[in-house]
């Protein structure tokens, strides 16, 4: 079955949903490891910070939707690593995934930024057709 599992994150309802799943199949296998793979868009970052919204304050937003996923591990005591690149989200996911020993990759079907998902195409559908190992997209 799978034991290397590489889980895309960002913190909406769709990637803990895909997150829920993961953990399904790494609790089937006892030898099984996850991997989080949260990336901070730099471009996104940028326009997200409005003058009277504190860098510290957008973190701490954004860690709030990992907390949730990263328990869903915890609680079924499945071995798990958040790890935090910078980047387009995309590319990024690929090439790490592509770098990595993983036999599976879970992604959710729709990310925080749904207007740039549908001007840009979706960054699950770009995954899907670039990472050389199975994509399991999650609604």
């Amino acid at each position: 079955m799978y034991k290397n599992v590489l889980v895309a994150i960002d913190g909406s309802d769709n990637s803990k949903r895909a997150a829920e799943h993961a953990s399904h199949i790494a609790f089937m296998n006892s030898e099984s490891k996850v991997d989080l793979l949260y990336v901070l868009d730099n471009s996104r970052n940028r326009s997200d910070i409005l003058p009277i919204i504190e860098r510290d304050d957008l973190h701490t937003d954004r860690e709030k939707g990992i907390i949730p996923i990263e328990e869903i591990f915890i609680h079924k005591n499945i071995d798990h690593k958040l790890i935090i690149k910078h980047g387009d989200p995309g590319p990024t996911i690929i090439s790490f995934a592509n770098a990595g020993n993983y036999d599976l990759v879970v992604i959710g079907s729709r990310g925080l930024n749904s207007f740039q998902e549908m001007i840009l195409g979706s960054v699950s559908h770009k995954v899907a057709k670039r990472v050389h190992t199975p994509v399991l997209i999650v609604k």
